[in-house]
């Protein structure tokens, strides 16, 4: 009998469980070039179905020679061009595949439902092989407890875990240092179980990195060249809480509920955002609301009821597009790093859809200054008008942000009147900080800071190109600059506590005016 079996038998390890029962009919196994360049491809790219492939194809091989000529192993065709390769996916490879079968005379073995139609359609014999089901979970699974957090494994390096809870975490020795082969092992369970459970799937595969989402379990595999050594990292969230764990008040509630309808939820990595927009999500659903996710990887632990979409095509753009059709009542947009991503999320909340959107801050301010630069000014209340800052699994801060046209703070003239955004404490409704345009700048003045510390006058000297300004309580940080309290300009004092303005700038000229004229200037 003559077979020739294509790339997903071979990667997902089902040809060797077929060949075990025809083996003693005697077989020859015909591997067309196709599906060798394509694994190799896939290897060189550093992914994991490629490495997957290849140790099949060597066991394969070791299979053959121990068969006592009961079976053969050949290779068949030319290799595929560098192009054919790249068009795998519109099923180039699959094609070359199908003409090695037909010019054979050979079965044609595939777990591809496409493939095997295609196949049929052109009168090809063709077998097709349903997903492979692994019963037996992989053994990184054995390494978490209660109390696990995250497993760390890396070749020649102990096995390390994180546990505890947020806010409270101790890295621990679980284990004896590993080689290369061992966790190689670790690597082919988790691809192969994530081939055969629903619940799983391959959800990046870049050269030298593979994100993996196994159930409620988010596993990185990172490889040379991307990374100086094989290495796995496996996430599980140890907790699934409501709000009513957050200690949120009535009035937060109220405006989770009825008013806030951009929403960011901020926090340093590790804080806890994830957990708290989980708890978000099943809140909405409790309301009635239709709630959908956008992630990349998608790693929510949501209710089955929320659709989690990933980059449509590669693209958030293209989900956007998708989403503006659903119509939901809420997105939930984990996470937003790039620009682009801030960009969609505005789009959608322009669309009149309800969104939260997760990002990394190391403070609640820091999370809006991020929209600064990437949409206009005047639109920020429009695209987020809540931020929930998340500290140790806690909720540490809540803004709230609107628009109205005012002097800004600590300026007096009437007629520096202009659009200023509001960054109120929601729960004391105090004014915290402002933004607004002052010249080609946008200024984010913090006003209760300015009041503390609005103490200082520096000493100051002149350059030939320069205006150096003198602090003794600022360093390493940035500093608004106020002539007799009124706003001239913001700039950052190094470690010596000197801040440099340029003298040839709109900045430097108002700033030597207002020292020629007697006013006294103050660093906050």
């Amino acid at each position: 009998m003559k077979i020739v079996p294509d790339t997903s038998v071979i990667v997902d390890g089902r040809i060797s469980e077929i060949l075990e029962e025809l083996e003693d009919k005697g077989v020859d196994i015909i591997i067309p070039e196709a599906v060798v360049s394509e694994l190799e491809y896939q290897a060189n790219l550093g992914r994991e179905t490629g490495f997957d492939g290849l140790r099949e194809l060597n066991a394969l091989r070791k299979m053959a020679e121990e068969s006592r000529e009961k079976m053969a192993i050949s290779f068949y065709g030319e290799a595929p061009t560098a192009e054919e390769i790249k068009k795998a996916r519109i099923g180039m490879i699959d094609s070359l595949i199908r003409k090695a079968a037909i010019e054979n005379k050979a079965t044609l073995i595939t777990s591809d439902r496409i493939q095997a139609l295609v196949a049929e359609a052109k009168g090809i014999k063709v077998e097709y092989i349903g997903p492979k089901v692994k019963k037996i979970a992989p053994k990184i699974f054995d390494l978490f407890d209660s109390e696990t957090m995250s497993v760390h494994l890396k070749e020649n390096s102990p096995m390390l875990a994180k546990k505890g809870h947020v806010g409270r975490v101790k890295l621990t020795s679980i284990g004896e240092k590993l080689s290369r082969e061992e966790i190689e092992e670790y690597a082919r369970e988790i691809i192969e179980f994530s081939y055969s459970d629903s619940k799983s799937q391959i959800e990046l595969e870049r050269k030298g990195a593979t994100v993996v989402q196994l159930g409620d379990h988010r596993i990185v595999i990172a490889r040379p060249p991307f990374s100086d050594g094989l290495e796995i990292t496996a996430v599980k969230p140890l907790v699934r809480t409501t709000l009513d764990d957050y200690d949120i008040s009535k009035k937060l509630l109220d405006r989770l509920e009825k008013q806030a309808e951009g929403i960011f939820v901020a926090g340093s990595p590790g804080a806890g955002k994830t957990t708290f927009v989980q708890a978000l999500a099943e809140f909405y659903l409790n309301k009635d609301k239709i709630v959908k996710t956008m992630e990349h990887p998608r790693d929510l632990q949501v209710p089955d009821v929320v659709t989690q979409y990933s980059p449509l095509e590669g693209s958030m753009e293209n989900t956007a597009d998708i989403l503006v059709l659903v119509r939901p009542d809420y997105t939930i947009f984990d996470e937003l790093r790039k620009t682009r991503d801030f960009e969609v999320f505005a789009d959608m909340r322009l669309a009149g859809i309800g969104l939260v959107g997760v990002t990394h801050a190391n403070k609640a301010i820091d999370a809006i200054q991020r929209l600064v630069g990437r949409v206009e000014l005047g639109m920020i209340p429009h695209i987020v008008d809540t931020v929930i800052y998340i500290e140790a699994g806690r909720i540490k801060k809540v803004y709230e942000l609107s628009m109205v046209v005012k002097v800004p703070h600590g300026m007096r003239e009437a007629d520096l009147a202009r659009p200023v955004i509001e960054v109120r404490d929601f729960e004391t409704t105090k004014p915290e900080y402002e933004l607004y345009s002052y010249g080609e700048e946008v200024v984010v003045i913090p006003i209760q800071e300015r009041a503390k510390k609005m103490i200082e006058q520096p000493g100051f000297s002149l350059t030939k190109k320069q205006i150096i300004l003198k602090s003794k309580s600022h360093r390493d940080e940035p500093v608004s600059v106020f002539a007799d309290n009124e706003f001239i300009c913001r700039g950052r004092a190094n470690g010596s506590g000197s801040i440099k303005i340029k003298r040839n700038t709109a900045h430097g000229r108002t700033l030597i005016a207002a020292m020629d004229s007697g006013k006294k200037i103050t660093l906050s």
